[in-house]
């Protein structure tokens, strides 16, 4: 097992590269992304100059994670508007880039909604852009507090559910820095625990078919010094019956109405052997991730992802033959079954956390009233 302890120092800083940042260079405004396909083996950087660009940057999966995505999005209309393209056109192609999201269309509607409102209140597209990339920038700024309410939410509940400390977490996919404004959602609570002396071992599940777990999860663990060790997805059954799993923190991509969450693939297995285990399975997400207009899990869209994502496996500067660009490690022409994502019932989910506080038991009374809650404070 790849085992790495808990370490502090220069080298273990995280990242001063941002996953997203708005520029405006003297040649015109873009949007620059951190390429998170090339992790952790490279920090390179996309610009992009146009909607497309950033359709694109979406579907590959160099920018995403729920609550980052939403910020893309936002900062996709007003690069849109900024430069002269067609705002309704742009802003359809963005929130269509990945269906099971929630947030990507939540924050394009924001934005174009506040460029479509300064267009018909002046009749100015330079003010109109101007107000898309405020609610861009607005939303930035709220999804980077959220995660620190989250954080603080999220830790004080294990402190509750776990009171002798020393937490054992196994998290699932990656929900740090690199899928938000701010440190994350479940991440962002598991390193509140490490700050806090009492995270004893993260268990990161490798997280198929892209890696995301060994790749990203792993790099910021990593970098912010902490005790993690990365296992393969269906190892995670011998850590639960050797009695090594005090909690399983994971992110959301949506939550519908009843508290059906959709989340990376491999997420549902993990619930099933929380409940088995008595152990709790705790989901971390903002409030922009619950659709209350999607009444269940059955009728959250799962996207389909192509199948050389799991019959090949890509490394750099290593000569590739595959049809998706990467080397076969399955025969030609096998067929392959990979959804991006997988629903765990409201019932297996023993919390919800977001920035507006704890839902649990989770039912649809109470994540509506939560959600209502947060209106009226936003409102006033």
């Amino acid at each position: 097992m790849a085992d790495q302890d808990a370490r502090s120092g220069e080298d273990m800083r995280p990242t001063e590269i941002p996953a997203l940042r708005w520029e405006e260079p003297p040649e015109g405004p873009v949007l620059v992304l951190l390429d998170q396909t090339r992790l952790p083996v490279e920090e390179v950087e996309l610009v992009c100059t146009d909607p497309s660009a950033l359709v694109e940057a979406i579907r590959s999966l160099a920018v995403r994670g729920a609550p980052l995505l939403g910020i893309a999005g936002a900062y996709g209309v007003a690069l849109a508007a900024v430069r002269g393209f067609e705002v309704e056109e742009a802003a359809a192609a963005l929130a269509g880039a990945r269906p099971t999201a929630a947030n990507l269309a939540v924050g394009v509607g924001r934005a174009q909604a506040a460029h479509q409102e300064a267009l018909t209140r002046t009749g100015d597209t330079r003010q109109a852009a101007a107000a898309a990339l405020a609610a861009a920038r607005a939303l930035h700024r709220e999804d980077a507090e959220a995660s620190v309410r989250m954080a603080a939410h999220g830790s004080a509940l294990l402190d509750e559910l776990l009171p002798a400390g020393g937490h054992r977490v196994l998290t699932h996919c990656n929900s740090g820095s690199l899928v938000s404004g701010g440190e994350g959602t479940a991440f962002a609570v598991a390193l509140a625990a490490h700050r806090a002396g009492r995270l004893r071992r993260l268990w990161v599940d490798e997280t198929r078919p892209l890696l995301q777990g060994a790749r990203l999860t792993a790099y910021e663990a990593a970098r912010n010094g902490m005790a993690y060790t990365l296992l393969t997805d269906n190892a995670a059954g011998s850590l639960f019956a050797a009695g090594e799993v005090d909690a399983v923190l994971i992110g959301a991509d949506r939550i519908a109405a009843d508290g059906s969450v959709a989340n990376k693939v491999g997420s549902y297995p993990l619930a099933v052997l929380a409940r088995y285990h008595h152990v709790p399975f705790i989901v971390v997400a903002p409030l922009t991730t619950v659709d209350q207009g999607t009444a269940d899990g059955a009728a959250i869209e799962i996207e389909q992802r192509p199948g050389y994502e799991v019959t090949e496996i890509t490394a750099p500067q290593v000569p590739v033959t595959g049809a998706g660009g990467g080397i076969p490690v399955a025969p030609l022409g096998t067929q392959a079954y990979n959804p991006a994502f997988d629903v765990t019932p409201p019932e297996l989910v023993t919390a919800i956390v977001t920035e507006e506080g704890v839902v649990s038991p989770v039912t649809a009374d109470a994540l509506a009233e939560l959600c209502a809650r947060s209106r009226q404070v936003t409102i006033s």
